[in-house]
């Protein structure tokens, strides 16, 4: 099933090239692991961040725009994986991240709505791997292609989707995500208060459409990347998803 999100070229300019953060820097070699996906238009380059062996969970995390520099080190995915992996949070659960095609080593061309496919083959995976309930996270356009993958495929085993800084407008266009009157699972959604790509009224009429349960948190004097505001991001994405703990 073909869902159109919007067109590829205005999320190009979503996000603008910003640090990253190296996850070797922060986490023992022997708890990352080189994965390699299967994806539709070919290889997926992805990491694991392995999790603590009753994790009661697996989660994937989705990265922003690659035209605009998003991938999966990217330093709002690399924050969001923390919350969902470093058992400091209370979490602990495996996560794993990729690159959309066509970005960094993964196979293929950038399309902007057959990424909603490289998820599903990341979901795929991670339920083979582990046959846990799912969390899918994503950031951006990451969080586009997120809420469409788990949302327009019935019968996938995802147990809530957390979207941060979801877009709904970008260089004059506005952005409407239909298919989330009928996603059923929890959903949060996570911006600042100043994202100039989702002004608050704009964001809560989609979260107002979209099935319960969903809630809309909004981080004051946070703009779509968070800048300054990663830490308040991060207790909000932990607070919500621990709510949603069996």
């Amino acid at each position: 099933m073909t869902t159109t999100i919007a067109p590829a070229e205005p999320f190009a300019r979503l996000l603008a090239p910003s640090p990253t953060v190296s996850p070797a820097l922060n986490l023992a070699p022997n708890l990352v692991r080189n994965i390699q996906l299967t994806g539709p238009a070919g290889s997926l380059e992805a990491l694991l961040n392995e999790g603590l062996p009753d994790a009661p969970s697996a989660a994937l995390v989705c990265h922003p725009h690659p035209l605009g520099g998003g991938t999966m080190h990217n330093k709002v995915v690399y924050h969001a994986m923390k919350v969902l992996n470093d058992s400091a949070w209370g979490l602990g659960w495996p996560v794993l991240r990729f690159n959309f095609r066509g970005t960094g080593l993964s196979q293929g061309t950038h399309d902007g709505e057959a990424e909603i496919e490289d998820v599903r083959a990341a979901m795929r995976w991670l339920e083979n791997e582990y046959k846990l309930p799912l969390v899918v996270t994503g950031f951006s356009f990451g969080a586009a292609m997120a809420l469409a993958a788990c949302c327009t495929q019935p019968g996938s085993n995802v147990h809530a989707i957390a979207a941060l800084g979801l877009p709904t407008q970008a260089d004059g266009r506005n952005y409407q995500y239909p298919f989330l009157k009928n996603c059923t699972p929890p959903k949060l959604f996570l911006s600042g208060d100043s994202d100039a790509f989702a002004p608050a009224a704009q964001l809560a009429q989609v979260v107002s459409a979209a099935s319960k349960p969903s809630r809309l948190v909004l981080i004051p004097n946070a703009d779509h990347f968070f800048t300054g505001q990663l830490e308040p991001m991060q207790h909000a994405l932990a607070g919500w998803l621990k709510e949603q703990l069996p």
